[in-house]
């Protein structure tokens, strides 16, 4: 006959370790109830857990000291690359403590998410940050997170003066005619701006004369008559003092030192854009003494990875070659190819965009126009390729939208005809 199955609890041992004639032997009953109080349960199991979790912490931010410390010891590289690198290492696990890493199941239910939201937002919802130009998000689609996005132009073509202008429209939440933006990006969004090339004090005279619709030439000359502009200035001053834009100014900055600013702006400020002017102007000290082209290459690179750690989109300012002035055919319309310095910076860009200014060359067909700047879509990992139109105010170093949009051309590529439009 099979015996009935009983439950095992203080009171079931105790009898039968009696009825074996053992309780006596292991200690008696006081034995039994001190095993039982120092047994763990599962009610506390949250508690152990978390007891577990902070010793590895703890452990893994011993490890990380130790690497810092053999690190310091062998000097293999400069002082800057190995405290960039030591930051970014406990970083990763500040990172991997909140959990930034998510599951395939989770990823696609976060793209569905977002599918939706665009279909909620209808016909020309705009993916990434808007960019303020209408024109230019048609084709874009706004700036994307983790994308690194090239604007790439020959000297005095007005890069600097579009990048700003981006990052003014997104600063402040509105357009390039200070409209609303439409949707949830109506808001400001913080901006942070590396300018090797200009100082700070002249990024803000540029954008406030620009808001302001002051020529800064005129003011700079004395050609202006204070009272007249006073009252436009102070209500730009008033606009842009308040704008999220954090501006480093560092010259020759080292690209390590650069990604280590960029971790604690976007730590302490929440940076959803990042603007560098330019990237020849980065060093790579780590691989200065192997040739300008593995450096530009490295500094590429880090770039791209920056934009994929900090998942914000980059816009890097790049110089172009003169091959463009010197092509013999047509117009000068510059090539991807035409990127300095290095063809790694045409593979790591997500988005290439090749700015030109027709009234710059008398040999283009449209030199008389002299507003006309057209930004070349010439690279898009996500969507059509091709041209946009826009108009230039030389005086303001201004852009705005182009009226004539309708002369915008897709220029898709063979391998893009399939892809979905984004």
């Amino acid at each position: 006959m099979q015996k009935a199955m009983i439950s095992i609890d203080a009171v079931t041992l105790n009898e039968r370790l009696r009825q074996l004639g053992k309780l006596e032997e292991i200690g008696g009953v006081a034995t039994i109830q001190s095993l039982i109080d120092e047994t763990p349960t599962a009610a506390h199991a949250e508690y152990y857990i978390n007891v577990v979790r902070q010793k590895h912490l703890l452990r893994r931010v011993i490890e990380t000291a130790r690497q810092a410390e053999r690190s310091c010891m062998a000097e293999n590289a400069s002082a800057d690359v190995i405290l960039g690198e030591i930051e970014q290492n406990f970083l990763g696990i500040a990172e991997q403590r909140a959990g930034r890493g998510i599951s395939w199941p989770q990823a696609i239910t976060n793209t569905m998410a977002h599918i939706d939201r665009l279909f909620s937002l209808g016909k020309g919802a705009i993916a990434g940050l808007p960019t303020g130009f209408s024109n230019l998000d048609r084709k874009l689609k706004g700036l994307r997170k983790g994308e690194m996005i090239v604007l790439a132009a020959r000297p005095s073509m007005g890069k600097t003066s579009l990048a700003m202008n981006i990052a003014e429209c997104v600063a402040l939440g509105r357009d390039i005619y200070g409209r609303p933006m439409k949707g949830d990006n109506n808001r400001p969004h913080p901006v942070a701006v590396f300018s090797l090339e200009m100082s700070s004090e002249s990024l803000a005279l540029r954008m406030l004369c620009g808001v302001a619709g002051v020529p800064a030439f005129q003011i700079d000359q004395g050609m202006i008559n204070p009272r007249k502009v006073n009252q436009q200035l102070t209500r730009a001053a008033s606009e842009l003092s308040n704008a999220p834009i954090y501006v480093d100014d560092t010259g020759a900055l080292d690209v390590m030192d650069m990604r280590a600013r960029a971790r604690r702006l976007k730590k302490r400020y929440g940076i959803e854009l990042i603007v560098i002017d330019y990237l020849q102007l980065c060093n790579c000290r780590e691989f200065a003494k192997q040739g300008r082209q593995i450096e530009t290459s490295q500094i590429s690179g880090q770039i791209k990875a920056m934009a994929k750690e900090l998942d914000v989109p980059v816009i890097v300012l790049s110089q172009l070659s003169r091959a463009p002035e010197q092509r013999k055919e047509g117009s000068s319309k510059p090539k991807l190819s035409d990127l300095r310095d290095s063809g790694a910076i045409e593979q790591d860009a997500d988005v290439a965009l090749l700015l030109r200014r027709p009234c710059k060359n008398q040999k283009d067909e449209e030199h008389d126009d002299l507003r006309l700047a057209i930004v070349d879509v010439a690279k898009h990992r996500n969507g059509p390729t091709g041209e946009v139109r826009l108009d230039f105010d030389d005086s303001l170093t201004r852009f705005g939208d182009r009226t004539d949009s309708s002369s915008e051309t897709d220029g898709l590529s063979a391998d893009e005809d399939s892809a979905p439009a984004s």
